[in-house]
């Protein structure tokens, strides 16, 4: 924000840090119905409410500062009609001068205190101005932080469907570039609208009580600008909001590449993707250009209008001041007022401009803030139906008649008439093909998605009735896809368990295999491990997210190829460890290897979203079904892993 005495006719443009969005109709939110700008911001009242207070004070210094500044041309008025203009017939020398102004009747003391008068009136407005500037810039940061946490919190709660159709790059762009407008807009831009909207209806009503006559004029003629300069606002709103989509591009480009540097640089597509950043950034380099050429039509016209009436009214007045029907200081006085009118009227052009583009911000971050995730919470607590973890045995698990298709893909079957039992305590494996709906089946558990139809019970209760946060509580999950964030040790591992003390930690990791390498750090525990965990091996990272999940000790245990990360020497360790995770709990398995699961309770062979085999290992073997082909490939593909090994002698003939 920039302190005025007088309103600045400069039209400067703020610093036109944008949001990213996408024009890929796959990546946007659901486009509401076009509303006007204003319509659009009021969707920010909310988070202006608890500062009421602040509010209040800087529009009262707002009010005291347009006031202070409207007293001014009244001032000069009276200094130059009653102090400066001598009669006609009055000598010029010095002294003569002096009697003519005594004679006036206006002392030297009385012009002292006019100017006085005039500098204490600068103070006035110097201090509203200042303060103002600090409620304003205050409410500006407080609000874009409120909105931001609002906006983060609410895109956490969001279930996957979310993710498929709008880039995470796209959310980051969001909640930085699009909050960045608005706060440009609560900080300066709105505050700087207000204070002329003061200084413009002010202005324009002591214009027409200083002269009817020619502030009808002038009044009647800016009727006729407000047409274009609306037409032209509209214009500016719509290409701002695709500078902002243009600016997506780049944004979701960016983070898309450095998140697989590694496959860029394997490949050495360094260039080719170095090349499509630059079309994405020249995309949205000529889109900001339309929307800068346009906003420079805008503000010259409005300008070039505005200044055309004024300097004709005061043509006008000029000639009455010639023709003696109006005095030099009334004139003066309507000369200020019109300034001020016309300067005010270029700043609310400008205003206008960031309304529009801080407009797009909002609405963009209003989709987001919006956007209710189709997995509702139920209301029953999980505690009053966990008979079965009470009693220390773990969780039943019940499928039955589940269908399923992914929204991405809806024609295309993912789970058909699934149902199984897992009873308290077993050990559960699910082994087929890719694709069959093995992970599907996790996801379901945890409420990534729900079920098209039939039923899902964790301990005899619909999991779709129960807490959400309770039911995820009861769960622990190992993807094959360890997650490390960037931290050190102790706020990886304490992710299962904040409360965790230092030696639940210790023995999470002990039990996963992980203590030795971790002690072997620089600094054990509280070694920062770096962005995704880029300091740890692949087997390191999963043997963390194993500890993870055995720290937070949940009843029913989801391990989607835990080990598929492992060296033989670790695999087996974990797998030790994992048997010991196992005791107590239930358990649920998605195994490639299937030297890791011959020990399971049931093995559920799964095929085109069906379970097609049921059974241990010796029985499926027996059974001389798919399990059995799976088997004889692995074991032929595999013969010198030990545990492989093992498996095939322990049920060779010989």
């Amino acid at each position: 924000m920039t302190l005025h005495c007088l309103p600045s006719t400069d039209i400067t443009e703020l610093p036109a840090t944008v949001s990213n969005s996408t024009e890929n109709p796959e990546t946007q939110t659901t486009a509401p119905a076009e509303k006007s700008a204003w319509k659009t911001l009021s969707g920010l009242l909310p988070f202006m409410a608890p500062y009421r207070g602040r509010v209040i004070l800087a529009g009262s210094a707002l009010l005291v500062a347009a006031a202070a500044t409207l007293t001014i041309p009244t001032a000069f008025r009276f200094l130059i009609d009653r102090g400066f203009s001598l009669p006609a017939n009055v000598a010029t020398d010095a002294s003569a001068s002096a009697t003519a102004m005594a004679d006036s009747g206006i002392a030297a003391g009385q012009v002292n205190s006019v100017f006085l008068g005039l500098f204490a009136v600068a103070l006035i407005l110097a201090l509203a101005t200042a303060l103002r500037y600090y409620c304003v810039s205050w409410l500006g940061d407080r609000i874009t932080a409120d909105l931001r946490q609002a906006v983060y919190s609410q895109v956490l709660r969001q279930d996957p469907v979310f993710f498929e159709t709008l880039r995470t790059g796209e959310v980051q762009s969001r909640l930085s570039s699009d909050t960045t407008l608005i706060q440009s807009l609560i900080g300066s831009s709105i505050s700087l609208g207000l204070r002329n909207s003061l200084l413009f209806v002010g202005a324009l009503g002591l214009m027409i009580w200083t002269s009817p006559h020619l502030a009808s004029i002038i009044v009647g003629l800016l009727v006729l600008v407000v047409v274009p300069i609306m037409v032209f606002g509209r214009r500016v709103r719509k290409l701002s909001k695709d500078s902002q989509d243009k600016l997506a591009d780049t944004g979701a480009l960016a983070n898309e590449t450095l998140n697989a540097m590694s496959t860029v640089q394997s490949y050495v597509r360094e260039n080719m993707e170095s090349d499509r950043y630059s079309q994405a950034t020249n995309a949205a380099f000529d889109s900001a250009i339309r929307r800068n050429r346009n906003r420079s039509y805008l503000t010259a016209l409005a300008i070039t209008l505005i200044f055309g009436i004024i300097v004709f009214v005061l043509w006008l007045g000029a000639q009455a001041v010639i023709d003696g029907r109006m005095s030099p200081g009334l004139l003066t006085q309507f000369m200020l007022y019109a300034a001020l009118v016309a300067g005010s009227t270029g700043a609310l052009a400008e205003v206008l401009g960031d309304v529009q583009r801080a407009a797009g911000a909002t609405e963009r971050l209003l989709e987001l803030l919006h956007a209710q995730p189709a997995i509702a919470s139920g209301k029953q607590s999980l505690v009053a139906s966990s008979t079965a973890d009470v009693a220390g045995l773990g969780a039943r698990v019940d499928f039955n008649n589940v269908n399923f298709s992914y929204p991405s893909r809806p024609g295309e079957q993912a789970l058909e008439e699934l149902s199984f039992t897992i009873e308290p305590g077993q050990t559960v494996a699910l082994v087929g093909p890719s694709g069959a709906g093995k992970t599907t089946v996790l996801q379901l558990l945890l409420r990534f998605y729900d079920p098209r139809s039939g039923s899902i019970s964790l301990d005899n209760s619909a999991i779709d009735s129960l807490k959400l946060n309770e039911l995820r509580e009861a769960i622990g999950f190992v993807s094959q896809d360890s997650v490390v964030f960037s931290d050190d040790v102790y706020a990886n591992l304490r992710y299962g368990k904040p409360d965790a003390t230092d030696e639940e930690v210790r023995q999470a990791a002990s039990d996963a295999q992980a203590l030795d390498f971790i002690e072997r750090l620089p600094d054990g525990f509280n070694t920062y491990l770096g962005e995704k965990g880029v300091r740890l091996s692949g087997g390191q990272r999963q043997r963390l997210s194993i500890a993870r999940a055995l720290l937070k000790n949940p009843p029913l245990l989801l391990l989607d190829e835990a080990t598929s990360a492992l060296d033989a020497e670790s695999e087996r360790k974990v797998q030790m460890a994992l048997e010991r995770a196992m005791s107590g709990r239930t358990t649920l398995v998605i195994a490639h290897r299937l030297a890791t699961i011959v020990n399971a309770d049931r093995i559920l062979v799964m095929d085109e979203g069906r379970i097609i085999e049921s059974g241990n290992h010796q029985e499926l073997l027996a059974g001389n079904g798919l399990y059995a082909k799976l088997a004889s490939m692995q074991f032929n593909a595999a013969e010198f892993h030990p545990a492989v090994e093992a498996v095939r002698v322990a049920n060779s003939p010989c």
